[in-house]
């Protein structure tokens, strides 16, 4: 367990220093281009969750995210015969505290990676992690059915 603790502390800490440096460095509303064409930095604030849906909705947001940690903690405690479910669930882990931290202090979700080639919305690291979470745990699970059939 230790050490999916420390992978979502470090998805965490990643996600909290990018969102930092976007947020002191460039300003709001604007982009710069990393790869033309392909993907750029943005700096917005995003007040609701996934494509700005439930706008204002802060507290219920808080309250989901504490709701969230304290059950993926709990699962996260047991001990997996299968590394995915510990990887999975600290990518989730750590997605979630790294947006919950936003709202928290600012009142916002700090996002910042833009797709160029897609019209795709601004998303950021915790957001990554979140995806990747879900995508490992489903694979998990399929992976697991296939073994017990």
């Amino acid at each position: 367990m230790p050490i999916y603790i420390c992978l979502s502390l470090a998805v965490v800490l990643l996600d909290q220093l990018i969102k930092y440096s976007v947020a002191t460095t460039l300003p709001l509303n604007t982009s710069q281009p990393v790869i033309s064409g392909l993907v750029s930095i943005a700096h917005i604030r995003n007040y609701g969750a996934a494509w700005s849906m439930l706008i204002g909705q802060r507290w219920f947001f808080i309250i989901i995210s504490l709701v969230a940690v304290a059950v993926i903690g709990y699962y996260l405690k047991k001990k997996w015969t299968n590394w995915g479910y510990g990887l999975g669930l600290a990518l989730l882990l750590g997605g979630t505290l790294g947006n919950f931290i936003d709202r928290l202090r600012l009142g916002y979700v700090v996002d910042m990676i833009q797709l160029d080639f897609i019209n795709f919305p601004i998303f950021n690291v915790a957001d990554c992690a979140l995806t990747l979470g879900v995508i490992v745990l489903i694979l998990t699970m399929i992976k697991d059915e296939q073994l017990n059939d």
